[in-house]
């Protein structure tokens, strides 16, 4: 995950030093993270605007998972990690789908042999 930005700049809607305090913290798979943030986090700033907080990203050691610090206020926080969660929730749902429409189509494959 070392192609996404590093943390430079401080977000106007983030009041230091209080929002920097006590991050919501919490892993997503590294994977998930680049589908969502885009390429080299492209998308991380609109992430942030929207949820008017800021995050940091921290890839864990021989890990496919990365933590996620949420900093700003108490209410941003929460709503920030819950977009997060959701969305990598809305991922997984929909690879899981792919996988058995791909499933299905080998079956069908497998029967459409059968029959010949």
């Amino acid at each position: 995950m070392g192609t996404f930005r590093t943390r430079k700049d401080i977000p106007p809607w983030v009041k230091i030093p209080e929002d920097l305090k006590d991050p919501e913290v919490f892993q997503v798979q590294t994977l998930v993270l680049k589908f969502l943030f885009g390429p080299h986090g492209s998308r991380i700033p609109h992430f942030e605007k929207v949820s008017q907080a800021m995050f940091e990203l921290k890839t864990l050691e021989s890990s496919e998972l990365t933590e996620v610090l949420v900093y700003g206020s108490y209410n941003h926080k929460l709503r920030a990690k819950w977009m997060l969660q959701s969305m990598a929730e809305r991922y997984r749902l929909r690879q899981e789908r792919g996988m058995l429409h791909l499933e299905e189509a080998m079956k069908t494959l497998e029967l459409g042999k059968c029959l010949e």
